[in-house]
Parts: structure tokens; C-alpha cells; sequence
């Protein structure tokens, strides 16, 4: 039996469908390339931006001829999008034939649905909103990569951006043990994986029952043997501490890179989207992290178009992307979603306004992306072999601690490379890459 899991959104999702990977490996089966030749395919959804919604009842009706032609095939839809009723509702109206259907927060039940629909015939929705018992323990992960992991510290989100669908697909925010978080990093460690990417919409509030912080852990992976590289996402700029920030100088496995959300650099719009922070406070934490690393690399996301965006709001926003300079940036103009409070404000910036100033925030964005990546050019860095590039099987792509990608040409084998520390000379910058030569 042969299975393929779509994976649509963020590194949450992500990791979701390597868990779901390791529960459809446990139970016999074998990863396809095709989903249409798969015996079982899961799709697992997003919701946080309309195109992702598009794309998915898109790609949900490809599958209409599948299910036809092929009646043992089973098809399932997971995710955020089925933790809004609305989803639910509009699959079981248009799209009937789907056979199960659950949600983020019962992942662990896949097996049990799936043995279901297989003996019955049944066709199964099961959806849980803010359960509070989700469990790494007993998940076994087909991790997409050897060297590099994704681990879980916290789960769902309480901060309510008026934007942000996360609060009501997720359920309310809860922190793992510690102890638990580490237990895991030494079996992966032992495992050969290197690097460790430590998930959470808000790494920044983890506070797990015995008190720990998320200085407390960050400073404990890193006494962890084997573990060279400590990544995480995402910082919330109200929340990230002095004792997190000092992380930086005093964790020597820490990556000197962080993923810092500005999403407007207008005050009034940040009020309006409920961020908690303003330009000042967020400028003067970039600061501080400049301070305790100055190599660091900074990315952010940042929202146009937001209900009352005036001139001057997004003036500001442009502002402050060159006081930041960005390294990289993911721009969004924004889209409403049902459910969150910003979907009722009646004051929408007009679509062509939008793309305007889209056009013009992604133009300055990239032209300080390609000036920093200028800086490295004749500089040996220190990159991790993550695979061969996509264009090119004779390049080897990798990335640097500051999350530069980096695609280079080695004597070495890629297979002799992977997952491994190699020292390359930056011999050509390009705006979202760096390019260079294996030094030996």
C-alpha cells in the first residue's frame, strides 16, 4: 500500500505531515512520488491567506476523476482549513466523495480513522477544537531531511491579531516539558541530525509547567551532545526577552538569525491589528539583538494593504524596512479571513492600491535583500550540505548559520557532503542567493 501526503503552509504544517508520514510508515505503507498512484492521499491544509484556500479546492477537485475510476482509494483532508465549519461544510456539500477528514489537533487518531473508514466503508469527519492532550510522545516523524529536524515546543497561539485565523485553527497556546522537548532533540541527536528547528507560533511566550522559559531551553539544547546548529520560529517582538536575547552572545549553537514579524511600521495600523508593540519598541529590539550578535541576520513578514492603511502608514512601513534592512522578507497583501474581527472593518484600501504599494514595498525589499548578499561576496562561510540544487544536480545547496542559502560546486560528492560542515568561498551574490566554491 503506497501513500503521499500535499502539504500546503508553514513549517507547522510541516512537521504535521512528517508525523503523519511516520503513523501511515507504522501502519505499512510506502511513500509514492504521485499522489494519484497512491493508495491513501492526504492533503494538508492551510488557511491562512485566500490563495491557499483556492489552491486547495483546487487540487481537491483533481481528484474527483481519481475516486471514480479507482473506489479503494481513499483521500484525506487534514490541517487548518478543516478546523473552520465553514470548510467542513462546503467539502461535505461539493465534495462528498472526500473520504476523511480531521483536524490539527487529533493527528494521533489517523490510524484509528483511517481503519475505520477501511472497514466500513464509512466516510469519517473528526475535528477537535483546543484539545488538551496533544502528545509528541508516541509520534515517530519521517523527517524530510536526515541532518535537520523540526521539533515542536508549543502548541496553537492566544495572541488574537484581528488578521490571523491561527487562534481558532490551532486552539489556545499550550508549552511542552522541557524535559520532553530535550528527550526528543538527544533521540534526533543520536539519530545524526545536526540541526534542530524548535516550532511555535510564538516561541517567545513558551513556559512550560515546571516554569521554564524559553531561555531555559534554548540554553538547555544546547548542552546537547551532537546538536551543531539551534534554529526557531517565529519570535513574537512583544514577548522575546533580555534573557532570550542574550542567548545570542552566550549559546555558541544558537544561529545568529532570527525571524522577527513587523507586519506594518505604522503605529495606529499596528494597534488595529492587535500586535501589542509599536515602530519604537520594535526598532529598539532589533537593536538589542545587534548588539548581542552583530552578524545577525533579521526576516520578517509584513502585510500591505491592511483595512485603513493610509499613505503615510505605508510610508512608514517603508521606513522601516530600510532603517531594519531586512535580509529577507515575506510580503503579503492582506487577505480577510471569516471568523477573525479585521474581516468586519468596512474601511478597505481599494485592490489597485494594494498592488501598488506591494509592487513598491517587494522593489525595496529586494534591493536591500541583493545589497546585503553583496557584502559576502570573496568571504569563506561556514555552510551545512543540505542537497543538490534544483537546477543543477552538479551544484550542492546548503545553508549558512545566518540562513544564507548558498549554492556551490565542490570536488566532493553530495553524498559525501550531506549534513555536513563545509567551508565555502562566496563567489557570486544574487538577491535571494549566494553562490560559491568548496574550499578545501
Amino acid at each position: 500500500m503506497r501513500y503521499h501526503i500535499i502539504t500546503y503552509g508553514c513549517q507547522m504544517n510541516e512537521h504535521d505531515s512528517e508525523n503523519i508520514a511516520g503513523l501511515l510508515e507504522a501502519m505499512g505503507y510506502e511513500h509514492v512520488d504521485d499522489p494519484y498512484k497512491a493508495d491513501v492521499t492526504v492533503i494538508n491544509t492551510c488557511s491562512v491567506r485566500d490563495n491557499a484556500d483556492k489552491r486547495f479546492f483546487g487540487t481537491l477537485g483533481q481528484f474527483k476523476k481519481v475516486k471514480k475510476n479507482r473506489p479503494d482509494f481513499v483521500l484525506c483532508v487534514c490541517g487548518c482549513m478543516p478546523q473552520q465549519p465553514r470548510v467542513v461544510e462546503e467539502i461535505n456539500k461539493r465534495f462528498s466523495w472526500v473520504d476523511i477528514v480531521f483536524g490539527t489537533q487529533n493527528i494521533a487518531e489517523f490510524p484509528e480513522l483511517l481503519e475505520k473508514r477501511l472497514k466500513t466503508g464509512l466516510r469519517v469527519r473528526a475535528i477537535i477544537d483546543n484539545n488538551p492532550d496533544i502528545s509528541e510522545a508516541d509520534m515517530k516523524p519521517v523527517r524530510m531531511h536526515r541532518h535537520k529536524a523540526l521539533v515542536n515546543i508549543t502548541y496553537g497561539c492566544n495572541n488574537f491579531c484581528t488578521y490571523c485565523i491561527v487562534p481558532y485553527t490551532r486552539g489556545r497556546e499550550k508549552s511542552r516539558m522541557m524535559s520532553d522537548v530535550c528527550d526528543e532533540v538527544r533521540r534526533l541527536a543520536a539519530d545524526g541530525v545536526v540541526e534542530v528547528m524548535l516550532l511555535g507560533q510564538n516561541v517567545d511566550s513558551y513556559r512550560d509547567a515546571a516554569g521554564h522559559r524559553f531561555a531555559d531551553l534554548i540554553k538547555a539544547v544546547n548542552e546537547i551532545d551532537g546538536i551543531e546548529r539551534i534554529r526557531f520560529m517565529t519570535s513574537h517582538p512583544k514577548d522575546i526577552s533580555e534573557e532570550m536575547i542574550d542567548c545570542f552572545r552566550t549559546c555558541d549553537k544558537l544561529c545568529h538569525n532570527i525571524h522577527l514579524p513587523v507586519q506594518s511600521g505604522s503605529d495606529s495600523i499596528l494597534k488595529r491589528m492587535n500586535r501589542h508593540y509599536d515602530r519604537a519598541s520594535y526598532l529598539e529590539t532589533v537593536d538589542k539583538l545587534r548588539k548581542a550578535a552583530p552578524d545577525i541576520t533579521i526576516s520578517t513578514d509584513v502585510i500591505v494593504g491592511f483595512p485603513g492603511e493610509t499613505d503615510e502608514d505605508f510610508e512608514q512601513t517603508l521606513d522601516i524596512a530600510r532603517r531594519v534592512e531586512y535580509d529577507s522578507a515575506f510580503t503579503f497583501i492582506y487577505s480577510p479571513r471569516e471568523g477573525t474581527p479585521a474581516a468586519k472593518f468596512t474601511d478597505k484600501v481599494p485592490d489597485d492600491v494594494c498592488h501598488e504599494r506591494f509592487d513598491r514595498l517587494v522593489d525595496v525589499m529586494n534591493e536591500i535583500s541583493l545589497k546585503k548578499n553583496r557584502e559576502y561576496k570573496g568571504k569563506v562561510c561556514e555552510v551545512i550540505a543540505e542537497g543538490v540544487s534544483r537546477n543543477d544536480d552538479t551544484v550542492i545547496s546548503g545553508r549558512t548559520d545566518g540562513f544564507k542559502l548558498v549554492n556551490f560546486t565542490s570536488e566532493r560528492s553530495p553524498e559525501q557532503l550531506m549534513g555536513r560542515k563545509v567551508m565555502v568561498e562566496i563567489t557570486e551574490t544574487k538577491t535571494f542567493s549566494l553562490e560559491g566554491r568548496e574550499v578545501l
